[in-house]
């Protein structure tokens, strides 16, 4: 569960990581002309549930579900001379499960913008099309190694040979059509046929505006499969971040504001790599536990263990809202709302699971 910071020169982009992470890692980390440095921070997915199950349990701990950020150095972008992108950045690109864009949106004339005047829709289809020409360079080079080697007979299943054929030609046909992979639907044997190609326009991505005082979000198209947007004012988030909890919770108040920002920023970036929490609780440890979306109980199992996803039996499950409606297991033992459910359960997110297994 990586998700990649990425934005041009100047975007605020290490503004908004030290925000998200309460982070102090200086700006202006870029690739080319100094190091090439990736500052990398795991935060806690913030989730009024477990807050809520953890008071119900009074657990010795708490564990919250966990996203890992890492800050990529700047991507320059010359909309005349576009080019693929070199070594280490395209390396730490292709590890990443999901891309976080942050597009500066305000003006200030003491930071300079890299493209000349400040145009949010312009930076979000620059930086679309450097990913996207990497994508298609990718693609091309793979499908020309396909076709020789059917060419030359040196593969041991033509038929399976032919079908990445296919479906490379299908993703060089999108490709060109100035389209993000993303927009794709793939079946899972082609999901296990790209897995390690590590192609930048698949994974989910989060635009973020990052907003000068009071200024509205832009503009932007709605939301659309593995893509979501969202505005934070960075500057004031990261020093909200910075302080210490009594000072941000007074200043919080102060303001009339529910929540920081990028605790939702933070949430919506679990939400996009199809990611869900359910949980585990009792005396010792309440924990969310995340999987992916549409996982069923035994995987859900082997998350908390491998032997308890290997002996699997059932699941004993209940949903968050129907135990902190009874107040306690014990409420919910006894009026039977403890549900027993095997194999072929899909686990939804909220779900409080027991899980039998055989030693």
């Amino acid at each position: 569960m990586r998700l990649g910071i990425i934005g041009l020169p100047q975007s605020g982009k290490t503004t908004v990581f030290n925000a998200l992470t309460r982070g102090h890692a200086p700006t202006g980390s870029m690739i080319g002309g100094g190091r090439f440095e990736v500052h990398t921070a795991v935060v806690m997915v913030p989730d009024p549930r477990v807050d809520q199950l953890s008071a119900m349990f009074q657990p010795r701990k708490t564990i919250y579900a966990q996203v890992t950020y890492a800050d990529v150095a700047g991507i320059e972008s010359n909309p005349s001379a576009r080019g693929e992108l070199k070594g280490p950045l395209l390396g730490e690109l292709r590890q990443m499960d999901g891309l976080l864009n942050v597009v500066r949106a305000f003006a200030d004339e003491a930071v300079p913008h890299p493209l000349g005047s400040v145009d949010p829709a312009r930076d979000v289809t620059a930086m679309d099309s450097e990913l996207l020409i990497n994508d298609l360079i990718t693609v091309e080079r793979k499908l020309e190694r396909l076709e020789e080697e059917l060419r030359k007979g040196g593969v041991k299943d033509k038929a399976l040979a032919q079908k990445d054929v296919e479906l490379f030609k299908r993703l060089h046909a999108h490709l060109q059509e100035d389209k993000p992979l993303r927009e794709m639907e793939f079946t899972p044997d082609e999901e296990r046929a790209l897995s390690g190609m590590g192609l930048l326009t698949q994974k989910p991505m989060l635009i973020l505006w990052n907003l000068g005082e009071g200024q509205k979000e832009p503009a932007s198209a709605a939301p659309g499969r593995r893509y979501a947007t969202a505005g934070i004012q960075g500057k004031l988030e990261m020093e909200i971040a910075q302080m210490a909890p009594e000072e941000a919770a007074a200043f919080l108040k102060e303001f009339s504001i529910e929540e920081p920002g990028l605790n939702r920023v933070i949430r919506l970036s679990y939400d996009l790599l199809g990611l869900q929490s359910f949980f585990t609780v009792g005396e010792d440890e309440v924990r969310a536990w995340t999987v992916r979306r549409g996982a069923l109980a035994p995987e859900a199992a082997g998350v908390v263990h491998t032997d308890l996803q290997k002996g699997f039996i059932r699941a004993e499950v209940i949903r968050y809202d129907e135990l902190t409606a009874l107040g306690s297991l014990a409420e919910a033992k006894a009026k039977g709302k403890l549900r027993l459910e095997g194999k072929e359960y899909p686990v939804k997110d909220g779900d409080i699971l027991n899980i039998r297994f055989a030693n």
